[in-house]
């Protein structure tokens, strides 16, 4: 074999070598990339739930909850400067906060007992009332001090029967962060749904009590 021969075979060894060897040097770095997101959810303890005086037959429809645009993602924002928005890199939401925010809204208008019916869509069957929701806001808050959790939740309730909308809520809620971590303002996140939850439960029993008395 010449020496040019025998210096191609060894380039050759030493590429299929270093090829071989730079496989589990990826596959680790991409377990660790996944390894370092860290996924949260908003399940917060159960509100206290208002104590309806005048339950009524009301079947309520549950519409899920909208969102602004840069809270419609998984991302987890945060501010550090007024008027501009960013995303934690290692932390996110196991889902959209407005996806994980309907089961929540059913859950405690169903444990008020006062509702016929809590349905969500799709729903083809008559039903009294609808509450529609729009999450305007779900930010931490680094600008401030302490730091907080901002939360804002707007809510409007139409009646089926005309057709108009009845009775209309913005919550705003500041929750604040024990510490400047993403963790903390998950942690202050779920105390502010709790609350916003029983907002809008007070909200949709007086609104539908004082709709279904009216002549």
């Amino acid at each position: 074999m010449t020496s040019r021969a025998i210096a191609i075979a060894i380039a050759i060894a030493i590429a299929m070598a270093l090829g071989v060897s730079a496989l589990p040097g990826c596959a680790l770095l991409s377990a660790a990339k996944v390894d370092d997101t860290r996924t949260f959810m908003l399940n917060p303890l159960a509100p206290d739930l208002p104590q309806a005086r005048h339950c009524t037959a009301t079947t309520l429809l549950v519409f899920p909850p909208r969102a602004q645009a840069i809270y419609d993602t998984t991302q987890m924002a945060y501010t550090t400067q007024a008027h501009q928005i960013a995303h934690f890199a290692r932390h996110e939401w196991a889902d959209t906060p407005s996806r994980m925010l309907l089961p929540l809204l059913v859950r405690a208008l169903q444990n008020t007992r006062c509702f016929n019916a809590v349905v969500t869509p799709p729903y083809t069957y008559h039903y009294t009332h609808a509450l529609r929701t729009d999450l305007v806001e779900l930010l931490q808050d680094f600008t401030s001090q302490p730091a907080t959790l901002r939360l804002v939740l707007r809510a409007q309730l139409s009646d089926d029967a005309t057709g108009r909308v009845i009775a209309s809520r913005e919550v705003v809620l500041r929750e604040p962060l024990s510490q400047e971590t993403a963790e903390a303002g998950v942690i202050a996140a779920n105390r502010a749904t709790a609350r916003a939850l029983q907002e809008v439960v007070t909200f949709v029993l007086a609104a539908t009590s004082s709709s279904r008395s009216r002549p």
